[in-house]
Parts: structure tokens; sequence; C-alpha cells
């Protein structure tokens, strides 16, 4: 189907009659004789002075020349058949804690230690290349909690903003309640039963200024399930930390985790190593996407250049005609200084 996008572009038509009218004429830079008396002249003589606009074979190429312009402007488009967009799944957020405790190594991945942030970053980001059909985003949170992508069907671009991501980009600290809180912010526009957040933490909330308990309540009233992870390694029981009972996981607070996930409808996970964190993963996985409303979306194929390319050639060859005689009259007298030169 045929349609302009910007019809009202057409409105525009009369314009440059309407600057003809309305403003002062140019001043042709020829000598002229001013009569002060011309219209008593006229008068005594029964004539009318001739109208110095130019005939309609001489305007016709510029009105042809305007009317492509405005053709070009009001957007002609063709539009096909509507197409439906998969919309199937979940609007979900994954909120990562950045904090300065996430460079702690104290996980195994492949028989190598590494940090708490590294894990993460490897299997979130599995995780995240198999959510096809959801929209995925991503928080990062530290003594402040930002949004380093919004919600998008790209997981690619998502994945990589979750590889760049640094300890203490976001702050040295731990902000939980903002974090929820931003997710609330995003997630509250998208269609019911179909909002989640993910959030991904090894301490307990001691910055910010949204307290994380009443964020979770917030994300309740707008239906927003939170599924919490607590990461870190249990107490170690041999080597010299051992011995004084060093707990690499004392600061993650497990309590205010699972409270957040019951009052909004989640569930509360714990880490310890890779192999939980990926039974973890194959858990949300088998969340079943909650049907929304299908999108359409119409192809459009733009028209536009056709007009203005033909807009572009007028103008050439008005251009051309108005230089022609210019130039083959300095043709002709190089020519001619040629012939006349003597032998």
């Amino acid at each position: 189907m045929f349609e302009f996008a910007w019809p009202w572009v057409f409105l525009l038509a009369p314009l440059p009659w309407l600057l003809r009218r309305l403003l002062p004429a140019a001043d042709s830079g020829e000598a002229a004789l001013k009569i002060s008396f011309i219209a008593e002249l006229q008068h005594l003589s029964g004539q009318r002075a001739r109208s110095r606009l130019p005939s309609w074979r001489q305007q016709l190429p510029f009105v042809l020349l305007w009317s492509l312009l405005l053709l070009a402007a009001a957007r002609p488009q063709w539009l096909g058949t509507p197409l439906p967009m998969p919309a199937s799944g979940r609007d979900l957020l994954l909120a990562v804690d950045v904090s300065g405790s996430m460079d702690y190594a104290d996980m195994r991945w492949e028989d190598q230690q590494i940090s708490r942030l590294s894990l993460v970053k490897q299997l979130l980001g599995d995780f995240i290349e198999g959510r096809q059909g959801d929209r995925v985003g991503l928080i990062l949170f530290g003594s402040r909690a930002y949004l380093q992508s919004p919600l998008t069907f790209d997981r690619q671009t998502v994945r990589f903003w979750l590889d760049e991501a640094q300890q203490n980009i976001a702050g040295p600290q731990t902000a939980i309640g903002d974090a929820i809180g931003l997710a609330v912010k995003r997630l509250r526009q998208r269609p019911a039963d179909s909002r989640v957040l993910v959030l991904v933490t090894d301490g307990a909330n001691n910055s910010g200024e949204l307290d994380p308990l009443l964020a979770a309540r917030l994300a309740a009233e707008e239906q927003i399930r939170i599924y919490t992870i607590g990461i870190g390694a249990d107490p170690q029981e041999d080597g010299v930390l051992g011995m004084f009972g060093f707990n690499p996981s004392l600061d993650l607070d497990e309590t205010s985790l699972r409270t957040i996930a019951e009052a909004s409808g989640g569930e509360y996970f714990r880490a310890r190593d890779s192999q939980e964190l990926q039974r973890i993963e194959a858990t949300l996985d088998r969340l079943e996407p909650v049907a929304q409303k299908p999108t359409l979306a119409r192809p459009s194929l733009p028209l536009y250049p056709w007009p203005l390319s033909a807009a572009l050639l007028l103008s050439l060859l008005l251009v051309a005609r108005t230089l022609w005689p210019e130039l083959w009259r300095r043709l002709s007298a190089v020519a001619n200084r040629h012939t006349r030169r003597p032998s």
C-alpha cells in the first residue's frame, strides 16, 4: 500500500507564491530610470505596465522542481503486509553487583581460581545468549545503580556490556535497594506477568537511598518477580585461613536476599561454586515464557530517493541551461581569436 508518512508537508505548496507577494522585490543591480508620476502616464495612455512575472512556460520548470521537493519531503513509502514480531518471552533485567568484594578470587572454573565477577560473566553470559525471545537488560550496581543496557532483543550487546564490566566501576559499596528501584522503574511499563529481575550480589546493602525491603514491596505491587542469587564460597576447612575460621562470605546477607525474593514471589539461590551457579541458571531457564500480546510490524520501502533524485537532476539542467549561453559565447570568442591569429 502506498502512503505518505508526512502528508502535511503539501500545505507548504503555496509558500513561494506567498513569499513573492509579501517580500519586497529584490534589486536587480541594473541602472534604471525611476519616474514618480509613472501611474499618471499609464492613466493618460490607457495602458498598464507589463507584469514582471515570467510566463507560465518559464515558471513551469521551477513549479515542477518545488513539487518534487515537496513530494520527497512528504516521505512516500510502500507498506507491506503486517508481519508478527517475536514477543512471546519475558522482560528480564539482570542486576549484577560490581562492588570491590566481587574481585575476591574464591571461585573455581575449569580448575582455575577466578574472581566472583569473572564467574558471573562466564555463566550469566551463556544464560543471556540462551534467552531467545526475551527482552534482556543489564543493571550494574555498587555504591550506586546504573542502567548499562535497556531492555532489548539484542542479547549479544547485553553480553558485551556484561563482559566489559569492571569492579568498582559503580563504587566500592553495595546499593541493593537502588538496583531494585531502578529495575522497577524500567519494568513497570512492560506487560504484567512477564517482568523478571535476577539480582546477583555477594554482600549486604550498605549504600544507596532506597531500603531493599521497601524496594521489594514496590516490585511486588508492580508484579515484578525478583530472583536473588547470593554468591561466595563456604568457609575454608584447610590451610592457614581455615585454621582461623575465615569465612569469605561473611558479608553476604542471605536473610535479606531471601526476604526480598519471597516478598516479590521469586526465589533465593545460593551459589557457592560454579556447579551451583550452573544449576541456578538451569532453574531460571525452566521458567515458562508468558505469552504477550503479539506485536505486528509492517515492512516499509522508502520511495523519497526517486523524487529527490529527479529534483537534483532538474536543478542541474536548469543551471546548465542558464550557464550554457555564456559558456558558448566564451568558447566562440576563444575559437575566433585562434582563427584570426596571423600566420
